[in-house]
């Protein structure tokens, strides 16, 4: 089956707002998520997340044969991400963290204008200071158009701001974002689920005899450290929760769905929805193929995948999103089943799949 591509995600934010500690919680999380990255505007590795997490703030990285350290311009991005994305580099997913006084926009534009085919837009993601939140709107008042573009608002250093505050800056960065999905976090630590799907945890055989890791330590020091400084408030150490975080809906059905519905429920979908993922059964409107489904933010695309002879025909989707409502989404989503008596017409109908079509790479 072919491979899918690679989500290219873009972590932006101003200086100081906690873009590197993200970065390196992420690669501390990965538990085996092969991640490539192109760091503060600077060189463009591959990373080991068992073996680098922690020195990515520098804008020079030592690897192996080399030291790259190499400025990153609109003609240079495509070369890195093309360097990235061969097989043998075997990267699941791409992280651009962008300097803190790059502009998101372009970044964002020059992914989505890209011709390489291995690689998918994984979103923008704005990383905010909650404790410098005005502050830096009065030095830099371009955070609102930041704001207004992202897919995801990471409010970092919630920790730092009293409740009062806290709801004053949420109302005002979720009124600028318009309606984005905004999750708070302390340290960077928010849940890979958010960004990219995590390789799974070994089983504990294995975890029992496989030998102590880089990736294990790093881990173990920063529980200590967490554990010094928060033993005497646990409430912080809830809200770093996944539940806390944000809400995640599933969604199965062995009916084929109704494409023109399914269009119509994509197309209005509410905000604070960040991610769609999973895979699509569209029935007698295309027997050949499953549909592979990504959407992050507004971007929504579909890649064609052929049925495997005795893969069962089933429709599973997963929605992430902040202040969203699991229930109904889901019922929405039933309703998109084709299963009446109605549908039988459309759901032969070359035409009903044109919605769909709209949004397959490489489709006229």
């Amino acid at each position: 089956m072919v491979r899918q591509p690679i989500p290219v995600i873009i972590l932006a934010g101003f200086l100081g707002s906690g873009k590197t500690t993200l970065l390196n919680h992420l690669l501390r999380q990965s538990r085996g998520t092969r991640i490539g990255a192109i760091v503060n505007d600077f060189g463009s590795i591959e990373i080991d997340a068992m073996a680098v997490a922690g020195q990515l703030g520098d804008s020079t990285v030592s690897l192996g044969n080399g030291c790259l350290c190499c400025a990153v311009d609109a003609s240079e991005l495509d070369e890195y991400l093309e360097k990235l994305t061969r097989p043998a580099a075997r990267l699941d997913v791409i992280v651009i963290e962008a300097s803190g006084l790059a502009e998101p926009q372009e970044l964002v534009r020059m992914i989505l204008a890209s011709e390489n085919e291995r690689i998918v837009y994984g979103g923008l993601a704005e990383v905010v200071d909650a404790a410098e939140f005005d502050a830096t709107r009065e030095r830099h008042p371009e955070i609102d158009r930041h704001l207004a573009i992202a897919d995801l608002v990471v409010l970092n250093k919630t920790d730092r701001v009293g409740d009062g505050q806290l709801g004053r800056i949420l109302d005002t960065v979720g009124g600028l974002s318009g309606g984005t999905a905004v999750v708070r976090a302390s340290y960077g630590r928010i849940e890979p689920e958010l960004l990219f799907d995590p390789a799974a945890r070994p089983d504990d055989t294995a975890e029992k005899v496989r030998q102590l890791s880089f990736d294990d330590l790093r881990a173990e020091d920063d529980q200590h450290d967490h554990d010094d400084r928060h033993d005497h408030d646990s409430k912080h150490h809830h809200d770093s929760h996944l539940h806390a975080a944000y809400e995640s809906v599933s969604f199965t059905s062995e009916e084929p769905m109704n494409p023109r519905r399914l269009m119509d429920f994509l197309d209005t979908r509410p905000e604070g929805l960040y991610r769609i993922k999973g895979y699509v059964d569209f029935g007698a409107a295309d027997a050949r193929n499953r549909y592979a489904l990504h959407a992050v933010g507004r971007f929504l695309r579909f890649y064609p995948e052929t049925w495997g002879r005795d893969e069962p025909r089933i429709t599973q989707l997963v929605l992430i999103g902040s202040r969203i409502d699991g229930e109904a989404l889901g019922k929405e989503l039933a309703a998109c089943r084709a299963d009446g008596p109605q549908d039988a017409p459309a759901a032969a109908d070359e035409r009903s799949m044109w919605g769909v079509l709209r949004y397959v790479q490489g489709e006229g």
